[in-house]
């Protein structure tokens, strides 16, 4: 395969991978710490609610984003022709823009709002990239 194209298959499925297990344990959040009364499909009404929810509620939030990163940084790790590191960051920092944008429009408590931006995004995206490199390599020594 043209490793160009590789190359962008590995942003692509690293950044769609990663944010089907965001979504994955975000709603498997919602399903143990539900927020009574509220329309989670609804941002409006979710963002008002935010300031009643308990640290148990930003404890699945927190894993979604730093697991979505580094499952999705391992994927472009994996897949990546040459450069894995580099993007699987750059899935890091696809997530980290998402996470920038969700914790304004939902202005959660400032302690998560540092500790997820800080914690969940690039040290995760280079977690998932020394591991995916890693399998990457023994891989090539199998085969």
């Amino acid at each position: 395969m043209n490793p160009i194209i590789k190359n962008i298959l590995a942003i692509v499925l690293g950044w769609l991978f990663g944010s089907f297990i965001n979504m994955g344990l975000v709603q498997l959040g919602h399903s143990i710490f539900p927020i009574e009364g509220v329309d989670m499909t609804d941002m409006q009404a979710l963002a008002e609610a935010m300031p009643n929810l308990s640290s148990k509620h930003f404890i699945f939030p927190f894993l979604a984003h730093a697991g979505g990163t580094f499952i999705g940084a391992i994927i472009a790790a994996l897949i990546a022709f040459s450069h894995k590191m580099k993007f699987a960051l750059a899935v890091g920092v696809l997530f980290l823009l998402g996470g920038i944008v969700i914790n304004l429009t939902l202005s959660g408590p400032t302690w998560f709002t540092v500790v997820d931006l800080l914690a969940a995004y690039i040290p995760m995206a280079w977690l998932g990239g020394k591991i995916g490199t890693k399998f990457s390599k023994r891989k090539k020594i199998t085969q």
